[in-house]
């Protein structure tokens, strides 16, 4: 079956979130938890050391939009479900329909940061990669010296497979980083 063919759920709940696809609007309430975040995101993501305008948020909002649609990257948005507020971006990227096998990222408004937050939602889009899409595999993978990104997949339960030693350049560009390789699989 083609990808874009796929049905399947948009969003979906946990206790305190609601995890969504992105919307057209959305950039806005990105853009300002990227702007509270940007120390602690710039250690780790390239786009955190790009000078991105509101407008530019917006773009690469629908332009998941668009992506999600088509099923080329499932890029969820998370809020409080209780309050509606913004409080972190994730999705299942690197997707390999014919698998299917899928790889989640996230990063949190630093405001949002040590509750629980990224733990929940990264438990709740790995169930749904399994149900909903019917994964066989799903990886994190993250730097080895992000300890904060680290505990997410251990405390999960996810499997560490290996370390790729030297398998990238720090985003500062001033060292080779080690990538850490956590999954799960039916």
């Amino acid at each position: 079956m083609k990808p874009i063919l796929r049905d399947f759920s948009e969003e979906f709940t946990t206790e305190r979130l609601l995890i969504r696809k992105p919307l057209p609007g959305d950039g806005k309430a990105v853009y300002d938890a990227m702007m509270a975040s940007l120390n602690e995101l710039k250690p780790w993501m390239p786009w955190a050391h790009m000078n991105q305008t509101e407008e530019d948020v917006e773009t690469n909002i629908r332009e998941s939009y668009v992506k999600f649609l088509s099923r080329e990257d499932l890029r969820l948005l998370v809020f409080n479900k209780e309050t509606g507020e913004f409080i972190a971006s994730s999705g299942l990227h690197r997707i390999d329909w014919s698998v299917p096998k899928f790889e989640i990222g996230y990063w949190i408004d630093t405001r949002y940061a040590g509750r629980g937050y990224i733990s929940e939602a990264t438990e709740a889009i790995t169930n749904f990669a399994f149900k909903e899409l019917k994964a066989n595999r799903v990886e994190i993978r993250c730097d080895s010296k992000n300890i904060k990104s680290r505990a997410i997949p251990e405390r999960l339960g996810f499997t560490l497979e290996g370390i790729l030693k030297n398998n990238s350049i720090a985003v500062d560009g001033e060292e080779l980083r080690d990538t850490c390789i956590f999954a799960k699989t039916i």
